[in-house]
């Protein structure tokens, strides 16, 4: 089994209801797809078309198709048999969640990479603060985070991307008629501000969500004993018990839900051959990371990504022997 990425890696960043929300739901839509879109087949679609219907941009058609030369892990990105697929989690227009899925098809084991929306990212003639934030390159295009996540990660390439919004959540839950949960006390709270206003109000003990209900209890944040870790463990049984329902509820309605609010460029034929390659793959066959780099503690409280500490992480990632990863490397 692949080692845990350490604590010390990790960027202690608090993260915001919405952004723990996305985190999670990104994770289960990206396994939900390795494992149910073989369905699609009984559609009769051909496998170049995408799942989706007509996305903006297709990564692959506007991406250099083989890795640049100029990436210190060019061997590496170009020999695994990998699939990086950019999952965004965009909130009124934003992203508020960026994340790349890494699939080992070999091994079958995905690698899930969090980059903080505030990492630094210079663009040429964008000057704002504001601007060189991560989350603004979007500008609802996704080749635009594509090319600069890339970058971020050391030239890794991203062959796909997914994006989805919490009202799109919402409704693929209530199409799998909810979620059976344990819920361990009283969830309350109350953000007059959030647009629209958010109010989470869910009882203790044992119930089906819907579709607005999953929605309060993935961006709930406070009350776990164990803190940040104890929201991440609940978030993670939430995750399994949706596998379950979905798997045994109608199938080809929640694949329909799914595919109407999620806009990505994986075709049926690629998402079929993941598919298959993930038969009996489960939630522990993932590996979550957080990008490394050093957090701001003022204004405009950019995170500055650190490239020693992101070759590490992709080191242990591509499962490359500690000598391939020299200080030349890592210069930025």
């Amino acid at each position: 089994m692949k080692p845990v990425m350490k604590s010390e890696m990790n960027v202690k960043k608090q993260r915001s209801p919405v952004a723990s929300f996305f985190r999670t739901f990104l994770l289960a839509f990206l396994l939900f797809v390795l494992l149910c879109t073989p369905g699609m087949a009984i559609f009769g679609k051909v496998t170049g078309q995408t799942i989706f219907g007509e996305p903006p941009v297709v990564l692959e058609e506007e991406l250099p198709v083989l890795v640049s030369k100029d990436s210190p892990f060019f061997e590496a990105f170009s020999d695994k048999n990998r699939v990086n697929i950019l999952l965004l989690g965009v909130n009124s227009g934003l992203t508020d969640t960026i994340m790349v899925a890494s699939f080992d098809m070999d091994a079958k084991h995905v690698d899930l990479i969090s980059v903080p929306r505030d990492t630094y990212y210079h663009r040429d003639g964008y000057n704002g603060e504001a601007e060189n934030k991560l989350n603004a390159a979007y500008r609802k295009n996704p080749l635009n985070t594509a090319k600069a996540v890339s970058e971020i990660l050391l030239g890794m390439p991203i062959n796909y991307y997914a994006v989805i919004d919490y009202k799109g959540v919402e409704k693929i839950v209530d199409s799998m008629g909810g979620v059976p949960m344990e819920i361990p006390f009283t969830m309350k709270y109350n953000d007059p501000y959030d647009k629209p206003p958010l109010v989470i109000n869910i009882p203790k003990g044992h119930q089906v969500l819907d579709g607005k209900k999953a929605v309060q209890f993935l961006r709930y944040r406070k009350g776990y004993t164990e803190g940040d870790i104890g929201r991440v463990k609940a978030q993670q049984e939430f995750m399994k018990s949706a596998f379950k329902q979905c798997l045994s509820f109608e199938l080809p309605k929640i694949a329909k839900t799914v595919f109407e609010n999620v806009e990505s460029d994986i075709t049926i034929g690629k998402a079929t051959k993941l598919a298959t390659k993930a038969m009996g793959i489960t939630s522990e066959d993932i590996t979550t990371y957080m990008l490394p780099g050093t957090p701001q503690s003022a204004a405009p409280w950019y995170v500055i990504p650190d490239a020693e500490g992101t070759a590490e992480m992709i080191t242990q990632i591509y499962s490359i022997e500690p000598k391939t990863t020299s200080e030349a490397a890592v210069q930025e």
